[in-house]
């Protein structure tokens, strides 16, 4: 059995993807009219399971949909958050957070599993026993499941996503009971129960909070009880111990690590293996390596966890005792390979001692499991020249890279029929879960019966997308302009200023020369800012101060509009990327681990400009470089430039339209009543610039021109989007799971369609 253990499971919706992967959705489409009902009003009232950030949690959903339709014996583990990401709204041009209630009205697509309660340990001791070592003294809390059911694409599959939930026991804080304080006692329970309460909305950064790590335990102690009751019973359905060899753990059981927020993982799978289970060290050990996996998502700094040690020390003593014993064993490896070499020692030690000592988790991850992986090749070379430079060194075999990828289920079938319909009219329905066949659409990119067919679905797309902001925003948008979309978390690495800096050039240049012709384009941004990250939530206020005075000039007139789009999230982006013309992917190259919303687009017949980053350079490989726009310096050439060091007024002063642009900023042009209101901004770009923006600017400007100029030339335009199209198979998250099946977990996927609830299993059989 595969589990995908993960913090965070980016859902979105599940009616209609339920209704698509049972293939009922026309039937019940025509059921629901003929009662009068609407199937999409209905739709419009489910809330969307937000239990994550953006990629990483978005990832893990691809993959449970894959999983199931490749017919693997795969569970998803999480956390059941009361209130996942905040919905966001955009008060004069600021970014506001709200809770999100989802669970207001209840959740029909969950059943609580009282009778698999487990509980889990905080805090107390750890004392030695004739038997070994004890943990004692802990605060115990319950961990109740809620499954979900994961449908398989039309195989009659349904796997399982178990999220817990924290519960208090009846006997907490016993002692105010005997104090007389009942009340009090009662309410107590809330803090026990607050370790699910909500979901913490960072992306890409670390924030070292208690009640973080104790939700990272929390699901992990609570899944590997799970895990191993299920190992040791064997036979299906049957709650006795039948199976008591550990030995076979590795062979029945794969674990993958969604990040390093899981990685609590591996000592407690110590824990269990060695002070209940009672093997010895050794075989533990190995054990536990050849189960456990993990998947890297990032090489910023700041987003690496490093656990203080004194925290540690307080919640989880017996873990804390496990990791300095595995530390004190790694570095005796690294002692026997590099003798005397103190400062590679220093270098892959488990714990950090400079300052307040840490435990770096990644650090752990590695050496406790049998393979690491990256989320595109460029991403995984990097952590193998760099970030785990030494670890690769010393065991080079556990490196491999795995690039992400995306369900074609949810991100074409479901949310753009029109497409899908044009697609299965050529060449069959089979490309559903085979998405390599889209290769043959090539043969039809030049023809123009079929461009005129996909030019016709990208436009009725459109004028739905521009209905909806109408609603939303009250701008009229031009639905024959180019719409140029931006749409992921807001962060200084994924460069949404250099957009900014874009339009404001767009901008300039109208203004100067109203009779020229241009390429109207609408512009839109959307994405969230972490609630504490205060030059993202800066970039949205700039983002909407440009729009006001973009939007508002008579003289731009439909040339040119601009739209942060609110709350962007799993549902919006169904709706927003097969309307998309231009995808925007232009992080700093060497920042994006993959990036998974650059394969939607591609997917869905949009052109992409964007750097030699992340799953791009895989992209670009896949459709030929001159199906994509891409600009900009290399992983290299960043790096050279790192070196010689990068003086940001160099291009600031060789540039004036450059230069005009930042100074707009910086003198309050866009912010009249403070002109202050964006210094910080400019700031960053002239002083303290880590992603290079000024040096991309001209390579960027030049290629959005060129953009423009092909847009022009609609044959040229739509011809790229079918090769787009064409050249996305790779990219399905089908493939992705396929090889981690493969290459890490020892599992093989299965076309083989199940038998329906209602069909008898013999004749099913005998039909096969």
């Amino acid at each position: 059995r595969v589990y995908y253990l993960s913090l965070e499971f980016y859902m979105g919706r599940s009616l209609q993807n339920t209704m698509v992967n049972l293939g009922i959705q026309s039937s019940v489409d025509e059921a629901l009219y003929q009662l009068g009902l609407d199937i999409e009003e209905l739709e419009e009232l489910e809330e969307d399971a937000g239990l994550g950030n953006g990629g990483l949690g978005r990832l893990a959903a691809c993959f449970l949909d894959s999983m199931a339709t490749l017919g693997m014996a795969a569970y998803g583990y999480g956390i059941r958050y009361e209130y996942g990401i905040f919905a966001q709204k955009i008060i004069n041009g600021e970014q506001q957070e709200e809770p999100d209630d989802w669970l207001r009205f209840g959740n029909p697509w969950e059943k609580a599993r009282p009778e698999y309660m487990l509980p889990v340990n905080f805090y107390g001791n750890v004392i030695d026993t004739p038997k070994g070592k004890k943990w004692v003294n802990t605060q115990v809390i319950f961990a109740l499941p809620y499954d979900n059911p994961i449908p398989g694409y039309n195989n009659n599959v349904v796997n399982t996503l178990r999220l817990w939930s924290a519960k208090s026991p009846v006997d907490f804080n016993l002692k105010f009971f005997n104090d007389g304080d009942y009340i009090q006692a009662v309410l107590d329970r809330n803090l026990a129960e607050n370790i699910s309460r909500v979901l913490y909305p960072n992306d890409n950064n670390f924030g070292g909070k208690e009640l973080r790590l104790k939700q990272e335990y929390f699901m992990c102690a609570a899944t590997l009880q799970d895990i191993i009751r299920r190992f040791k019973a064997a036979k299906f359905g049957t709650r006795e111990t039948t199976r008591t060899n550990f030995e076979l753990l590795p062979d029945k059981v794969a674990i993958q690590l969604n990040d390093t927020h899981p990685s609590l993982a591996i000592p407690e799978l110590m824990r269990i293996l060695i002070d209940i289970e009672g093997l010895q060290w050794n075989a533990a050990w190995d054990i536990t390596v050849k189960t456990c996996a993990y998947t890297n998502h990032t090489v910023l700094p700041e987003a690496l966890e490093r656990w203080p040690v004194d925290m540690l020390q307080s919640i989880l003593p017996r873990h804390l005792e496990i990791i300095y014993h595995i530390n004190f064993l790694h570095l005796q490896d690294v002692q026997k390979r590099w003798p005397g070499d103190l400062d590679r020692m220093r270098r892959m030690s488990l714990i950090e001692e400079d300052g307040d000592k840490r435990v770096n988790m990644a650090h752990l991850s590695i050496v406790g499991s049998h393979a690491v992986n990256g989320v595109a090749r460029i991403h995984s070379e990097i952590i193998k020249s760099d970030l785990f430079k030494d670890f690769y060194e010393l065991t080079p075999e556990k490196f491999q890279n795995k690039t992400n990828g995306i369900t074609p289920r949810r991100w074409l079938l479901l949310c753009n029929p029109g497409l899908s319909d044009l697609i299965s009219d050529k060449i069959g329905e089979d490309w559903t879960v085979h998405l390599d066949q889209l290769l043959q659409l090539k043969q039809w990119s030049k023809d123009a019966n079929f461009q005129r067919a996909v030019m016709k679905v990208k436009q009725e797309n459109k004028l739905k997308l521009a209905q909806l902001l109408e609603k939303d925003y009250g701008i009229k948008i031009n639905p024959a302009s180019m719409f140029d979309i931006h749409v992921k978390r807001i962060h200084e690495y994924k460069r949404q200023l250099l957009n900014c800096l874009h339009i404001i050039t767009l901008y300039n240049r109208i203004k100067k020369n109203p009779a020229a012709r241009v390429t109207p384009r609408t512009v839109m941004i959307g994405g969230k800012a972490a609630p504490g990250y205060y030059t993202a939530k800066k970039i949205i206020k700039l983002i909407n101060a440009v729009a006001n005075v973009v939007n508002n000039d008579p003289i731009v007139g439909d040339k040119l509009k601009v739209i942060f789009l609110e709350n962007y999230r799993v549902t919006l982006a169904e709706k927003i990327i097969p309307a998309a013309d231009l995808s925007e992917q232009i992080s700093t190259a060497g920042t994006e681990a993959s990036g998974t919303g650059n394969m939607k687009f591609q997917l869905n017949g949009a052109l992409t400009i964007g750097t030699l980053d992340g799953a791009n350079v895989e992209m670009a490989e896949e459709m030929g470089l001159e199906n994509i726009f891409i600009f900009g310096m290399t992983v290299e050439e960043v790096e050279e430039l790192k070196q010689k060091g990068y003086n940001a007024y160099d291009y600031y002063n060789a540039n004036p339209e450059l230069k005009q642009v930042v100074d707009q900023i910086q003198n309050g042009f866009f912010s009249p009543n403070n002109p202050d209101e964006f210094k910080d901004l400019a700031d960053i770009l002239l002083k303290y610039d880590r992603f290079f923006l000024l040096a991309d600017y001209n390579a960027y400007i030049k290629k959005q021109e060129e953009v423009s100029n092909v847009y022009q030339n609609q044959a040229k335009w739509v011809e790229m989007a079918i090769n787009n199209i064409a050249s996305s198979g790779k990219f399905s998250s089908d493939r992705t799971i396929i090889e981690y099946g493969k290459d890490i977990w020892g599992v093989e996927a299965s076309y083989e369609k199940l038998p329906a609830p209602h069909e008898p299993r013999e004749l099913a059989l005998k039909d096969a």
